[in-house]
């Protein structure tokens, strides 16, 4: 049994994600799908906001840890990928707010 999303929640996850993966096209052809489905610009602008802001948490992260090892303060990790071990530290929130304070999770 198949489960088909529908049509705007394809359109909002795929905005998100080109946003979030800093996609060359930028998620316009979404942008267009989902005014064309009626979708608010509140809600459009919500999405854009929680993608930005996961995108921008991900790039700060993987700055701190290339700061970390640029300075000694962090050894690579095991097979090449000094990114591997990066985690969330004990006590942290899964994700935080956006600037508005929208959930991000």
């Amino acid at each position: 049994m198949s489960a088909d999303l529908h049509p705007t929640i394809v359109a909002m996850v795929s905005l998100a994600a080109n946003i979030a993966a800093n996609h060359p096209k930028q998620g316009q052809c979404q942008l267009e799908r989902l005014r064309s489905y009626g979708v608010s610009e509140e809600h459009i602008e919500a999405v854009v906001e929680i993608a930005r802001h996961l995108r921008d948490e991900a790039a700060q992260a993987l700055d701190t840890r290339f700061d970390a090892l640029r300075d000694g303060e962090a050894q690579p990790a095991a097979g090449g990928n000094p990114f591997a071990t990066l985690t969330v530290t004990s006590g942290e929130s899964c994700c935080t707010p956006t600037p508005s304070g929208r959930s991000c999770c």
